[in-house]
């Protein structure tokens, strides 16, 4: 049995962690602009299939061991910030203009891509230990756990697509080429931001 009282506040909150900017919402921002919905959706459907795994992960408890292995936590963070500097620079050296088609083709984002990100992203292992632990949603630890899981997995998906829908909004603007590349360059930058200050506060922690 359920207790709906405590599933709204962890619905509440679980928007609030998850839907929140970070490394994987500012790629599927730009990934979005750069590429259309289409394409973006490939990014897309490999970063749930990756978070949902680490939601897994966190909801058995694996989280837990990730942390108790001497730099466990440290090599998923460099691997993610390394994804995500290459994913920056391409989007920030974009073509822009007439030679939108060859950014296209440049840095096309694929399913394994969005997979990586979503496993070794520490900003949702965080997220879904902290979820997990800090609401009871049945007396059943395991359909407690499942629970959780099946809501986590279903706010991912509805606010990562608004993230990829909002991104391809601001692709249909008419921007000016220079315009254009700076738009990029701030993409690229707020993907490289979010990145680093993920590896600085695992280091500082």
């Amino acid at each position: 049995m359920i207790d709906l009282v405590s599933a709204g506040f962890f619905l509440m909150a679980a928007l609030a962690l998850l839907g929140s900017p970070g490394p994987a919402i500012a790629a599927l921002l730009a990934i979005g602009r750069l590429h259309g919905m289409a394409t973006g959706l490939r990014f897309y459907v490999g970063l749930q299939i990756g978070l949902a795994i680490a939601a897994a992960a966190a909801a058995a408890g694996l989280l837990s061991l990730i942390e108790a292995i001497p730099l466990a936590m440290m090599v998923m963070t460099v691997a993610a910030t390394l994804y995500l500097a290459w994913l920056s620079w391409k989007i920030a050296s974009a073509p822009v203009g007439a030679d939108l088609s060859a950014a296209r083709r440049q840095a096309s984002p694929t399913v394994a891509g969005g997979v990586v990100l979503g496993l070794t992203n520490p900003k949702a292992y965080i997220a879904f230990a902290s979820l997990f632990a800090a609401y009871r949603l049945s007396r059943d630890g395991a359909l407690d756990m499942q629970a959780k899981w099946v809501l986590c997995v279903l706010i991912m998906i509805v606010v990562d697509i608004f993230w990829l829908w909002l991104g391809v909004v601001l692709g249909k603007v008419k921007l000016e080429p220079s315009s254009e590349r700076a738009l990029n360059i701030c993409f690229g930058l707020v993907i490289l931001a979010t990145a680093v200050l993920s590896l600085v506060e695992l280091v500082g922690a």
